[in-house]
């Protein structure tokens, strides 16, 4: 952009330079022809005079315009025709209600003294804007009604759109109950960009004295018939006098097939709306499905913790092995130190073992004095304990008795078997 800048400045001062050149020299030219004709002109205009002076406005103005059309081309300016554009208004209210003053003022500017056919509307060459109804029930306003009311906004070039609203009462003996009230329904539909006006209360069957009040030239709906209980179309009547414009309506989208995925999602919404706080008789609810839909909500909620958790534990997994693998060696480690083959478990089963099978075998009898053993385990019995005394053979004659006594009275020490054996010989 600054290259190209420059370039224009640049050869914008040399366009400039050649017509201060071009203008000295028809200055010139221009006054010789002057004072060659006659000599009318007392004053010859110098050499240096300006083209600025009023005098020579109108000629310089035509002998400039070839130059000024150059100009313009070599300083890539275009002019572009002007093109008039529509005005878009930018939608800052609702549509105002039949009986308010902005309709009322409406009403009656429109001239409606004169019958607009269809093919004079169509042609645009109508003064005044035509005045299109349309009607319905218009509950859970969706698009499909949006569109209707679109269909009918753009049937001629300039249209007043009126669309009436059936009450709650009317539509209930008519058709059936509706979700949304009759004031709701007529918020919906005035704050739709295509209305221009509504009538509220509207009727259900269309008569003269209806369409003369309102001024209304054309009615809008599709061409599926309405009965009436005579078995006649209510719009019959007007399609005879030409005031009948059809509609197209749009498949796949209607208010009872949105009452109908209400009915079949019916515990899901309950659900939902026992979450954000509405009580089970808000809702209709028994005290059981109450009971039922808020333990199926606690199970979702511990579902979706349970998915988050093992998110968190998928991105966290790597970690997690390595600290598993650590703590696992740690317990190997501790593991073997205690139930390995050098374990303590197993130095304190052989230690117990060790005095276990030492209190349950008693020692061997420590030989006599002179044996051959005796001499040779001296360290031995040091160590080992004194055999267990013998309780000698009790006899009950006279003779055993003394000896009884005798042994009680002598010296504590014991007498083995021997050697009551060599007294009895020696007694003999």
């Amino acid at each position: 952009m600054a290259f190209g800048g420059a370039l224009c400045s640049k050869e914008g001062r040399r366009i400039e330079e050649i017509k201060n050149v071009h203008e000295e020299k028809f200055v010139e030219r221009f006054a010789n022809y002057f004072y060659n004709i006659g000599g009318k002109h007392e004053i010859r205009p110098k050499r240096d005079t300006s083209l600025k002076h009023p005098v020579w406005n109108p000629i310089v103005n035509a002998g400039m315009s070839r130059k000024r059309r150059r100009e313009e081309d070599n300083n890539c300016i275009v002019t572009a025709p002007a093109v008039s554009l529509p005005i878009q208004m930018s939608i800052c209210k609702p549509a105002p209600f039949s009986d308010e003053p902005d309709a009322i003022l409406e009403r009656e500017r429109c001239d409606y003294t004169s019958r607009i056919s269809y093919k004079v509307a169509k042609s645009g060459r109508v003064r005044r804007p035509i005045r299109v109804y349309a009607d319905g029930i218009y509950d859970l306003f969706h698009q499909g009604h949006a569109r209707q009311l679109m269909q009918a906004k753009n049937l001629f070039p300039n249209v007043y759109l009126i669309v009436g609203v059936c009450s709650d009462a009317l539509t209930h003996s008519k058709k059936g109950r509706t979700v949304m009230t009759d004031a709701e329904r007529y918020e919906a539909v005035r704050h739709c960009r295509y209305v221009d006006e509504v009538v509220r209360d509207a009727p259900w069957e269309l008569d003269d004295e209806f369409i003369t009040r309102h001024k209304i030239d054309f009615v809008a709906h599709d061409e599926i018939p309405y009965m009436t209980e005579d078995g006649t179309d209510l719009y019959a009547w007007l399609k005879a006098k030409g005031m009948f414009v059809a509609t197209e309506r749009t498949e796949g989208v209607s208010t009872s097939d949105i009452v109908a995925r209400i009915v079949r999602d019916y515990d899901i919404y309950v659900r939902r709306n026992l979450a954000r706080g509405y009580s089970a008789k808000d809702l209709n609810v028994s005290f059981l499905n109450e009971k039922k839909f808020r333990l199926q909500n606690k199970m979702d909620e511990l579902k979706d913790k349970g998915k988050r958790v093992m998110e968190n534990i998928g991105e966290k997994r790597v970690d997690m092995i390595q600290k598993w693998e650590e703590k696992s060696r740690d317990f190997i480690d501790a593991f073997l130190l205690l139930f390995g083959r050098d374990g303590r478990l197993s130095h304190i089963w052989n230690e117990g073992k060790g005095r276990l099978m030492q209190a349950l075998s008693p020692p061997a009898s420590p030989g006599r004095d002179g044996s051959p053993t005796s001499s040779n385990s001296n360290d031995a019995d040091e160590v080992a304990s004194p055999p267990p005394c013998k309780a000698g053979r009790y006899d009950f004659s006279p003779r055993s008795s003394a000896k009884t006594k005798f042994s009680n009275s002598s010296s504590p020490q014991d007498f083995s078997d021997d050697d009551d054996d060599e007294e009895e010989h020696q007694s003999k």
